[in-house]
């Protein structure tokens, strides 16, 4: 739980008994690496914050292909928002790619907890914010982007990702193939 009180710090200051009051909202989970945290048509019931591991947020085709919407490492927060905030069924699938660990936090947990500690409701929205304006660069990014200039923001932005995460899912990412990942990954050793 200290990470979590060092991961609220970096937006708000809590004190030692609204951070008590705040620790009780969230519960811990070990995720095994393949495991599912959602999967398409479960209920959307949890928001996670990225303690340690890597995620990948993607939706299936009618066709059975993988989208890959976003990657998550520690101290992302990830969800099926839409799901989550209107209280629906999952349209995405999230999985973990290596042994993790997450704090999840109910929709009705989030609320009470921002009723409670108004700055807790400061806190999440600049979180969403934040998510928001980088769910927008990507897609601006692969709406006029090449393939060189999307490798090479997405190894600005994550090179700690662009070690640890697969070849074939940074391509999927990317939106290229993993022949053209290649050349690019070679072009900028």
């Amino acid at each position: 739980m200290d990470k979590l009180r060092k991961h609220i710090e970096e937006i708000i200051t809590v004190s030692d008994e609204e951070f008590a009051h705040i620790k009780t909202f969230f519960t811990l989970k070990k995720v095994k690496k393949h495991q599912y945290l959602i999967q398409e048509g479960d209920q959307a019931n949890f928001e996670y914050l990225i303690m340690s591991g890597i995620f990948r947020m993607f939706y299936l085709d009618s066709e059975g292909k993988e989208h890959i919407v976003q990657f998550a490492g520690e101290n992302w927060w990830m969800a099926d928002y839409q799901a989550y905030f209107n209280e629906k069924k999952a349209d995405l699938y999230i999985t973990c790619m290596e042994d993790a660990e997450v704090l999840y936090l109910t929709l009705q947990g989030r609320e009470k907890l921002s009723a409670d500690l108004h700055k807790m409701e400061h806190f999440f929205r600049v979180k969403l914010t934040k998510g928001y304006v980088a769910q927008q660069r990507r897609i601006i990014s692969l709406l006029a982007g090449n393939p060189q200039q999307r490798y090479e923001e997405f190894g600005k932005l994550y090179p700690h990702l662009m070690q640890k995460i697969p070849k074939k899912y940074i391509a999927e990412y990317l939106g290229v193939s993993r022949e053209t990942l290649s050349r690019l990954y070679s072009a900028n050793k």
